[in-house]
């Protein structure tokens, strides 16, 4: 009995031991890729590389680590490398919901956007994933730039609910439902954002947003509202694509 006690004991100590052996990796794997994350972010892609490299030698098949390596490849202008990078990522965990949102980012930056909306659209559905809102927003950016608008207007209110109304999304909301002709939608999103630009001092009107703003106006009939907004994007942006437009809605007496 006490030799058999022995022999279970043994057996616990092993196993612990094994599990804490394999625990101590995982984390060791998060931290490499983590720090590799924020060197990525800050542009120094040398001690990112050394970080992932380092966690690809404890797991090599690790789906954080190859997404992240593709980020690395991508900025360093190797778009092949880059992309089996990604895939990697996904054939060895396809619920990789980051994973999906880097390799859909890739795949629009090289314009492939129906490819990289079936990405975004796949990473939409992971409801546990804590950044949701950008998804929806990069999901409508694909969707406008193949011609969805519908699917884009679906995406963009998505992304304003999500994320609790951010100036971005409400004005990417906004500019879509001008384009899709409904203005009275459009004013009240516009309006959500103008609000929040006055509770917030480091928001600013862009060219875009104020361009938007005197659509609205304009085809709601609010000529001060119309006038007010044209006054700023001439003194501010006199040399943006968006005054240009604005001159050209004016000369068409549209």
């Amino acid at each position: 009995m006490v030799l058999l006690a022995m022999f279970v004991t043994g057996c616990v100590t092993n196993t612990d031991s094994r599990f804490a052996r394999e625990a101590d990796r995982d984390k060791a794997v998060r931290n490499y890729v983590q720090l590799a994350t924020a060197y990525i972010g800050q542009g120094n892609l040398d001690r990112a590389r050394s970080h992932l490299d380092r966690a690809l030698e404890i797991s090599p098949e690790n789906p954080g680590a190859l997404a992240a390596m593709g980020l690395v490849y991508q900025s360093e202008g190797e778009p092949e490398l880059a992309e089996r990078s990604f895939k990697r990522a996904l054939e060895n965990d396809q619920d990789y919901t980051r994973g999906r949102v880097y390799y859909g980012a890739y795949l629009y930056g090289e314009r492939r956007f129906e490819e990289a909306r079936d990405q975004f659209l796949a990473a939409s559905r992971d409801t546990g994933y804590g950044e949701r809102a950008s998804v929806f927003f990069n999901l409508g950016l694909t969707e406008e730039r193949i011609g969805n608008l519908e699917g884009a207007v679906t995406a963009y209110r998505r992304a304003v609910e999500l994320s609790r109304g951010d100036a971005r999304s409400l004005l990417a909301l906004s500019r879509t439902l001008v384009e899709s002709g409904n203005y009275q939608a459009a004013s009240r999103h516009y309006s959500r954002l103008t609000t929040l630009m006055q509770r917030n001092k480091n928001l600013r009107h862009s060219p875009e947003s104020l361009y938007t703003g005197i659509r609205i106006a304009h085809q709601l009939g609010d000529r001060n509202q119309a006038s007010s907004l044209a006054l700023q994007l001439k003194n501010n942006f006199p040399n943006s694509v968006e005054y240009q437009q604005y001159r050209v809605m004016i000369a068409n007496g549209q």
